[in-house]
């Protein structure tokens, strides 16, 4: 979108043209030639982008359903066996389910419209699902090193080959899972936090596999806590190495991979623009970056602001930048003393 504002006349600077009072009263040195044709001195133009609504939601509802299978298949399993960790690791399968649910239901809600008190939209509601889903994991993560470190000192013994063919079970499902949701998890970070706990699940589950083979058949009890801290490093690096972007979004941090001072360059080698001032770039979505910045149109070439704007756009695009609002500043009346990034 390009938003251009007019500045007001000031006494002395010029001759004031007879306009319609009800628009901005402006210096005739910088009155654009649309002026009198009807139109705007810069129009509004929007660039989204958009998705399917329906995209991915039906692989999403199955691996919550076969998700929910699972939960109760361990609960069964570790009635039958008489587990307590079955059952446990019931309610931890219970979780990512629930992670699952997060993301489907932020995909829903970013969907909706802009509204007078939400007028950029629903789209962050995906960042802030991932956001929850890795904090979620990082604690998950502590609490596993947190277990492994007491089996070091009070080793547990299996319960029986049902809970490694449970787990066998498990693995299973975690991979139908992984599959349904990995082409999705490529390009959405609230998809792919939710695909990390289905990752740890089926880590989890080749743990108990492993080690608890080894536990019953060479009564190796020190695999079980190696094998967990190295799951739960593994989830902590990666929940680490994701959740940086995610604050960095909300936070509204510049996109990463365009840097500010390259745009604002770019901007400033556009031909007929003096100064750019009064920036901000932000990433609006996870795949939207977004720009409002002031720019002085250079002195005796403002009757070519929409050639101008036009060059501005396509540089930006260019760049990376799709969303832009962009006040054309008359060099007989840029702001004085203005500084480049942000506002005082």
């Amino acid at each position: 979108m390009m938003l251009v504002t007019l500045l007001p006349h000031r006494p002395g600077k010029g001759p004031e043209l007879p306009l319609d009072p009800q628009r901005p009263r402006v210096h005739a040195d910088c009155v654009s030639p649309n002026r009198f044709k009807g139109t705007a001195d810069v129009p509004h133009d929007h660039h989204h982008h958009h998705i399917d609504p329906d995209a991915g939601d039906t692989r999403l509802i199955w691996a919550i359903v076969v998700n929910l299978g699972l939960t109760v298949a361990q609960i069964i399993g570790g009635v039958l066996s008489g587990s307590l960790a079955l059952i446990a690791d019931a309610l931890h399968n219970l979780s990512d389910a629930a992670a699952l649910v997060i993301a489907f239901m932020a995909r829903k809600i970013a969907r909706k419209s802009a509204t007078a008190n939400m007028t950029f939209g629903y789209g962050r509601a995906e960042v802030v699902a991932a956001l929850i889903n890795f904090t979620t994991l990082i604690l998950l993560g502590v609490y596993l090193i947190y277990e492994a470190i007491l089996r070091f000192f009070e080793p547990q013994e299996v319960a029986g080959w049902i809970v490694v063919i449970v787990a066998g079970i498990a693995l299973v499902i975690d991979l139908v899972t992984a599959a349904l949701t990995w082409a999705m998890a490529k390009d959405s970070v609230n998809i792919r936090a939710a695909f990390l706990h289905n990752l740890a699940d089926a880590m989890g589950s080749v743990a108990v596999i492993i080690a608890g083979t080894l536990v019953l058949l060479f009564g190796w009890h020190i695999v079980d806590p190696l094998v967990t801290m190295g799951i739960a490093g593994y989830i902590l690096w990666m929940s680490f190495s994701e959740i940086g972007g995610v604050i960095r979004i909300l936070m509204l941090g510049s996109p990463k991979g365009i840097e500010t001072d390259d745009i604002l360059e770019t901007l400033r080698a556009v031909d007929g623009v003096d100064d750019v001032h009064h920036a901000h770039l932000w990433q609006m979505q996870e795949h939207e970056a977004a720009i409002e910045a002031h720019i002085v149109v250079a002195e005796g070439r403002w009757h070519e602001a929409d050639q101008i704007k036009a060059r501005l756009k396509t540089a930006l695009t260019h760049a990376g930048v799709t969303h832009s609002t962009l006040e054309l500043e008359c060099s007989k009346h840029a702001c004085l003393d203005a500084q480049r990034i942000g506002h005082a």
